[in-house]
C-alpha cells in the first residue's frame, strides 16, 4: 500500500500545475521517453499501442470510403517544394533541410517532409491522364519533420506520426464534399473512439493551412481551458493541380485541372485523451483505445485455485477484449496503483472468498466504482462496464466543454473573460485580420480557433472593432 501511495504522490495535482501533471503522466505512464534530440521522443510500447489502436479505427474508417494507403519518400527535392509558392512560403521557417550526403555536398538541396503535398502532386501528374482515372484517393502513415522552437510530447514536436490524405477530383464541387466528409469521420473517431465532444468549423482567411483555398478544423477543450487543433480538412482547389501541371481528359474530351483535398491527424491525439480525461491518479484511456481494456488481478494468488480461476477469467475475455492478467509478485495494492496510472478501464479483482461466493469485483477506472459480478454474467458485464465508462467519459467532457464556453458582447468583457475564465469565448467578428491580431496581442494569446458550420447571431457587431460582424467565431488559447 505504501508503493501505490508513492505511486500517485509522484504525480503533480492538476490544480497545483497543469503543465507538470501532463509530464508527470506521460512518463510515469510509460507512454514516451525523452530522446537526444530536443523535440524528438521515444514512443515506448504503450504509448505506441495506443496509437496503434486510434490508427486502426481511423484506418478502418478511410478504407470504407475508399481511400487506399501509400508511402511517400521522406525527402523532398528544393525545385519540387518551390512549385507551390504559397505553400512553401508558410513551411519555410519549420523545414530541416539536407545539403551533404555520403561526403559530398549536394547539388540540390533536400528538405526533410514537414507535409507530403507536392510528392503527391509529383505523383500524381506521371498517373492522372483521364477522368476514368479519379478520383485518387490516397493516405498515408508515416513521421513528419517540423523545426519547432517550443516543444511538448505528443502536443508538438518537431518529428510526430500522423495520418495526411491527399485526394484528386474531378470536380470542385466533388472535392469540397470530400473535404467535409473526411471532417466528419475525424468527428465521429473523436466522439465514438475517443470520448471527446470538439467543436467543428472553418478556419478563417489567417489561419488556414498554406496553399489551401479553405481549411476545416476539430478544437477539442482540454480539462484546463485551453483548446487543441486536434486534426484538419483543407480544400486546395486546382492551385496545386495548376502548379504541378496535373490534367486530365475531361468527358467533354477537353484538358482540365482536378480539385484536390488535404486531411491529417496526429499522435497530438495521444496528447488531447491526456488533458481531457485524465486525473490525478495518471490516465484515464477511452476503452477503444486502450492497451488493456481489462486488467485481471488475482487476490491472495498464492492460494489454492486462485491463479487458476483468474487464468479462466482471462480465457473467457480474450477472445473479444483485451485482456492482461496479472500474476506477478507485486502487492495487489501495487497493481492497483499500476493499472489506474495507465488508465486501464475495468479491473477484475478475484480471490478465495469471491471463488466462494460464485462472484467478482469489477472496478471502472473513471468512477473507482466497485461491483459485485456474479462469474457467470462476467461478460456481460464488461461489455455493459465498457459501454457506460465510455458514455461517462464523453459526458463529462461535453460538461466542461459547456461549461468553459463563454460569450462576450462588448470588447471589456471579452478582455476580461480572456484574462480570468480559461475556455472558449464566442463572439461577433467582422471578418478583418487585423481585429484577430489586435485580439491576440491584448490578450497575450488569444486566437480564432473557428467559425462553427452552426453561428449564433450574438450581436450585429464586431466585438473588436464595432463594424458590421459577419460571422460567429470561437477563439482560445491553444497548445
Amino acid at each position: 500500500m505504501a508503493q501505490q501511495k508513492k505511486m500517485v504522490e509522484n504525480i503533480t495535482s492538476m490544480e497545483e500545475d497543469f503543465s507538470q501533471w501532463y509530464t508527470d503522466v506521460v512518463k510515469k505512464a510509460e507512454l514516451m521517453d525523452y530522446s537526444s534530440v530536443k523535440g524528438c521522443m521515444v514512443i515506448e510500447p504503450y504509448g505506441y499501442a495506443i496509437w496503434e489502436n486510434i490508427q486502426r479505427e481511423m484506418d478502418a474508417r478511410f478504407k470504407k470510403l475508399g481511400v487506399q494507403n501509400v508511402y511517400m519518400p521522406l525527402l523532398i527535392p528544393e525545385s519540387l517544394l518551390q512549385k507551390e509558392k504559397d505553400h512553401i512560403e508558410g513551411f519555410a521557417p519549420e523545414c530541416a533541410v539536407v545539403t551533404e550526403g555520403g561526403g559530398e555536398k549536394l547539388a540540390e538541396k533536400l528538405f526533410i517532409r514537414p507535409t507530403s503535398e507536392v510528392l503527391f502532386c509529383e505523383h500524381y501528374q506521371k498517373v492522372i491522364h483521364s477522368y476514368r482515372d479519379l478520383p485518387k484517393l490516397y493516405n498515408q502513415w508515416c513521421s513528419v519533420l517540423r523545426w519547432e522552437k517550443t516543444t511538448r510530447p505528443f502536443l508538438r514536436g518537431m518529428e510526430f506520426l500522423w495520418q495526411e490524405g491527399h485526394t484528386m477530383h474531378e470536380t470542385a464541387q466533388e472535392a469540397e464534399e470530400f473535404t467535409l466528409k473526411m471532417l466528419h469521420v475525424y468527428d465521429e473517431v473523436y466522439r465514438d473512439v475517443l470520448a471527446i465532444p470538439p467543436v467543428i468549423g472553418k478556419k478563417t482567411e489567417k489561419e488556414k493551412f498554406a496553399g489551401a483555398e479553405a481549411t476545416y478544423t476539430l478544437e477539442p477543450m482540454m480539462h484546463n481551458g485551453v483548446a487543441l487543433q486536434g486534426g484538419t480538412s483543407h480544400y486546395f482547389g486546382d492551385g496545386f493541380a495548376k502548379a504541378f501541371d496535373i490534367t486530365f481528359t475531361g468527358r467533354d474530351n477537353g484538358l482540365h485541372h482536378p480539385y484536390q483535398t488535404s486531411w491529417g491527424m496526429s499522435t497530438r491525439l495521444i496528447g488531447a485523451v491526456i488533458m481531457v480525461h485524465g486525473d490525478d491518479s495518471g490516465l484515464v484511456l477511452p476503452p477503444k483505445i486502450a492497451p488493456i481494456q481489462v486488467a485481471i488481478v488475482p487476490v491472495a494468488q498464492h492460494k489454492p485455485g486462485v491463479l487458476e480461476k483468474a487464468a479462466e477469467l482471462r480465457d473467457r475475455l480474450a477472445d473479444k477484449y483485451r485482456v492482461k492478467l496479472d500474476d506477478s509478485d507485486n502487492s495487489p495494492g501495487w497493481k492497483f496503483a499500476q493499472y489506474e496510472m495507465q488508465g486501464v478501464p475495468l479491473r477484475v479483482e478475484i480471490g478465495p472468498k469471491d471463488m466462494e461466493n460464485g462472484q467478482c469485483v469489477l472496478v471502472r477506472r473513471d468512477t473507482r466504482e466497485k461491483q459485485f459480478v456474479s462469474l457467470d454474467q462476467l461478460e456481460a458485464a464488461v461489455e455493459q462496464g465498457l459501454q457506460d465508462l465510455h458514455d461517462a467519459m464523453y459526458q463529462r467532457a461535453l460538461k466542461n466543454l459547456e461549461e468553459k464556453t463563454f460569450t462576450a458582447a462588448t470588447y471589456e468583457e471579452f478582455l476580461d473573460t480572456a484574462q480570468n475564465k480559461p475556455g472558449f469565448i464566442k463572439a461577433m467578428w467582422c471578418g478583418d485580420s487585423a481585429c484577430e491580431d489586435k485580439i491576440k496581442e491584448d490578450t497575450g494569446g488569444v486566437k480564432s480557433r473557428c467559425i462553427p458550420f452552426e453561428e449564433e447571431q450574438l450581436s450585429d457587431v464586431c466585438v473588436c472593432c464595432g463594424k458590421p460582424a459577419r460571422h460567429m467565431v470561437y477563439w482560445g488559447r491553444q497548445y
